[in-house]
């Protein structure tokens, strides 16, 4: 089980380094939203570019930072149910969600949108819009976020096996703020049995 732990610290390490860029998206989309606004009111120009560039940006993050939300289990959970039940029926909820639904939406989804890319790229597809970008790399962004995502879900499936066997602490349990979770209890063999 070390080894498959070992896999699963780089697999948080590669969700929390993407995720942690990803977030620099966000100011980008900003930027190039408040500039394209002033621009287009100010001195009446617009382009179609630069509102494809916010919409491609917000595509990124989205797809790109759901193993980083997974990560840090912060995707949507009907908490008062969940704080209701014991840490192992919590983490046997999950692990039927991560094998029966996340991992089979994962792998249909990255191999229906692979061949959107590739004829995308293929062709050199263009957006219909005057001046508009190429559609490859928004293409390209579902089956790579689904690719993180799935990795991510084989990441916090061998933690919550792990937690079940009594290897690690219950990787569900909300953590402090500022506690990082690369390096946190969750990853560490409880001290005491």
């Amino acid at each position: 089980m070390q080894p498959l732990l070992r896999l699963s610290r780089a697999i948080d390490w590669v969700s929390e380094t993407v995720g942690k860029l990803v977030i620099w998206l966000i100011l980008a989309a900003v930027l190039i939203s408040a500039g394209n606004a002033i621009i287009r009111k100010a001195f009446s120009i617009g382009s179609n570019a630069w509102l494809e560039a916010q919409w491609y940006l917000f595509a990124a993050v989205f797809m790109l930072g759901a193993g980083y939300t997974f990560l840090h289990n912060a995707h949507v959970r009907i908490d008062f149910v969940s704080g209701r039940l014991s840490a192992r029926t919590r983490n046997i909820i999950d692990i039927v969600g991560i094998v029966v639904f996340l991992i089979p939406l994962c792998w249909l989804v990255i191999t229906l949108a692979w061949p959107l890319f590739v004829n995308a790229y293929a062709s050199g597809e263009r957006s219909a819009n005057a001046g508009g970008l190429i559609r490859w790399p928004v293409f390209l962004l579902v089956p790579l976020g689904m690719a993180l995502l799935l990795a991510q879900a084989a990441s916090e499936l061998i933690k919550r096996v792990a937690f079940l066997r009594g290897l690690i602490p219950d990787p569900l349990e909300h953590k402090e703020p500022g506690q990082q979770h690369g390096e946190d209890a969750a990853h560490k063999p409880e001290a005491a049995k």
